[in-house]
């Protein structure tokens, strides 16, 4: 005789948004962000969290979404590859990859983009060694590494400007 789960409602917040699915504890976060929030970004690739293609940013760490059950992440604060910025205005590390042609196929994108992203966010300037061992985790089949290490190099410029050009509130 088999136990069957039974559907629960769980709350989350997924690119800013506070959203309530049903779905089974067990079920990965992948197939809600997916096939319930109709959020295309993170890629369904090895389904056992070895290729990258399902990255998300959980408050703020890279994590593969294909192995994280739904269970797990109620209430924290989900970034997927759609919350990191729009067509007019664009997150450094995507417009980077844009210039730079970090891609051939795109499949990996999505990985490669969010680790970035993560990267960036706890190490503002990195070495070479940094970013290459952030992204080792990422598959590319495709050969684009040299274009995405040139997109993440490129992104670290574009994020310093973007931060600079914030101008300070003057104290009264």
């Amino acid at each position: 005789m088999t136990k069957t789960s039974v559907a629960s409602p769980f709350s989350l917040k997924v690119n800013g948004r506070k959203v309530v699915v049903e779905a089974d504890p067990k079920t990965p976060l992948l197939y809600i962000l997916r096939n319930d929030l109709e959020l295309n970004g993170p890629k369904y690739g090895c389904g056992l969290g070895e290729c990258g293609a399902c990255c998300i940013l959980m408050e703020g760490r890279a994590v593969r979404s294909c192995t994280i059950p739904i269970a797990a992440v109620a209430r924290r604060a989900i970034t997927t590859l759609e919350g990191l910025g729009d067509e007019k205005h664009l997150h450094p590390v995507q417009q980077a990859f844009i210039e730079e042609s970090g891609a051939q196929c795109g499949y990996c994108l999505n990985g490669m983009i969010i680790s970035s992203v993560a990267l960036l966010g706890r190490n503002p300037d990195p070495e070479e060694a940094d970013i290459r061992e952030a992204l080792r985790h990422n598959l590319c089949r495709c050969g684009t590494h040299i274009e995405i290490l040139a997109a993440v190099r490129k992104a670290i410029g574009l994020s310093k400007a973007a931060s600079s050009a914030i101008i300070p509130e003057t104290q009264a």
